[in-house]
């Protein structure tokens, strides 16, 4: 790695073109006037690919340096930029793996992105359930006997796409995943977007791209130091072309790419290049601190925390202990409450409340102070509960937990006549539209499957303990689109 660190970053490089006297006769439009526009924004290193800056789309100056840079400390095959965040990289990993028309075997709980690759590709979703965590009402890792059984009943599927680790930080034994699909010739994408971190401490679980996935997604600005939009795509093994990669990002990622985003990009994977094992070290220490300090908890539980372990979640392979999960079963409160709480009265924001839930979601960048806040005010919360005041139950209706009956395929549902439905009639219908809650992005109701009595109660349980919950026509809670009768696209 050392061939590497004299090498000037590509924000030096900027900054060096901004303190020149080069006049910009090209994009973008502001022209670095920052007389005119003043410094509040980066006006001054934001440039288009002029000489000596390369090009995204086609790299083979710097941007090729430093994408092989990562790839060489990441140990990939390929690794590339993203500056559309995950959605894009998804998307292009789906394509560049699939025929149009092909057969993929997804896990329910994936992003909404891996829906819509399937949606735009023309594909037959076949779905792998997550394991049920009982003790905290979540999804568990996937089975890697539910991916032995899939792929034996469906060999033609052409790609495994799973979320590893999940919203709530559960790890599927990816290793195992990637090799039964290998045995079958099947490549592996792991959605690994709130992993990013995996890649640069042994605190935390190993990187599916450490562990035989083809194709990894990882959202460096969800766990890391780097700002909004910035990813990485890996690529493993020989059983997607990198070359097809390429060409398909460079029609899901934008044409203009941001040399400020990438920047970011660079600034971050040098910093934990250069620096990541203490702050990493630094970092565990908090997360532990923080934990010793959930065990004085009597209502309120925080998963995989405290006295919280994870021997008590079976459906867990690992647990990504930085996701700081808070259950508020048994308590009165709701996740959404204990968040509106923790923002009121301790000026802390989460990152996500539903159902019963609370997230917060730490990184390297969280101080000694922000740890103990966030312990302090939920011990203090805490030490108002009364286990009485509501019972515990071990699934609160907010997730799905069984595949809703499948009718046609998504693209099929949505290139239907499609027609308004009041929700309390739409029972045995079949959906034309999604239903999610956002966060975290994961369909509860997929075009083409059809709307069931206990759907109906999921949405109004997700709303009635203040979840949000959208759906492609806006109709919620009134109305869904529903296909119409005998309107079927062929």
């Amino acid at each position: 790695m050392d061939k590497h660190k004299n090498k000037p970053s590509l924000l030096d490089r900027l900054k060096a073109l901004a303190a020149s006297n080069s006049i910009p006769m090209h994009m973008p439009g502001h022209k670095r006037n920052t007389a005119l526009l003043g410094t509040d924004l980066p006006y001054n290193i934001d440039i288009t690919e002029i000489d000596g800056f390369d090009n995204l789309h086609g790299a083979s100056g710097i941007l090729n340096e430093y994408m092989e840079e990562i790839a060489d400390f990441y140990g990939t095959e390929r690794s590339f930029y993203l500056v559309n965040g995950s959605t894009c990289g998804i998307l292009a990993g789906i394509r560049a793996a699939m025929k149009r028309g092909g057969k993929i075997a997804i896990a329910r709980n994936c992003h909404k992105s891996v829906y819509h690759a399937i949606e735009l590709f023309g594909l037959e979703a076949v779905y792998l359930m997550p394991e049920m965590d009982e003790a905290f009402g979540i999804y568990g890792g996937i089975a890697t006997a539910s991916i032995a059984d899939t792929l034996k009943t469906h060999p033609d599927t052409q790609l495994v796409v799973l979320t590893s680790p999940t919203y709530e930080g559960v790890v599927s034994d990816i290793a195992a995943i990637a090799k039964i699909c290998h045995a079958y010739g099947i490549p592996l994408l792991v959605d690994e977007a709130h992993g990013s971190h995996f890649n640069h401490s042994e605190h935390f679980p190993s990187s599916a791209t450490a562990l035989g996935a083809d194709i990894v997604i990882q959202s460096l600005h969800k766990t890391l130091p780097s700002l909004t939009m910035t990813s990485l795509a890996h690529l493993t093994g020989d059983l997607i072309r990198p070359e097809e990669v390429a060409r398909q990002l460079a029609i899901f990622e934008s044409s203009s790419p941001s040399y400020v985003l990438m920047a970011s990009i660079d600034r971050c994977f040098r910093l934990l290049r250069d620096e990541g094992e203490q702050l990493f070290e630094n970092y565990n220490q908090r997360l532990a601190g923080f934990s010793e300090k959930m065990e004085q908890l009597q209502h309120l539980k925080v998963l995989c925390h405290g006295n919280d372990r994870s021997a008590l979640h079976p459906t867990f392979f690992a647990f990504d202990k930085g996701k700081i999960l808070i259950s508020t079963q048994g308590t009165g409160l709701t996740g959404q409450k204990l968040s509106e709480m923790l923002r009121s009265e301790y000026h802390i924001e989460m990152e996500m409340a539903y159902g019963d839930h609370a997230l917060a979601m730490t990184s390297v960048c969280d101080t000694d102070v922000a740890m103990d806040a966030l312990a302090d005010a939920l011990l203090a919360i805490d030490g108002t509960l009364d286990s009485k005041s509501g019972e515990h139950t071990l699934y609160n209706g907010t997730l799905l937990f069984s595949l809703p009956d499948k009718q046609c395929e998504i693209w099929q549902a949505l290139e239907s006549e499609k027609v308004d439905c009041p929700i309390e009639n739409a029972i045995g219908q079949m959906a034309a539209e999604y239903v999610w809650a956002y966060p975290p992005g994961i369909p509860l109701l997929v075009p083409g499957e059809r709307i069931s009595n206990g759907f109906i109660r999921q949405v109004h349980t997700l709303l009635e303990k203040g979840t949000k919950v959208y759906s492609d026509a806006d109709g919620l809670p009134e109305n869904i689109q529903i296909m119409h009768h005998e309107s079927l696209a062929h």
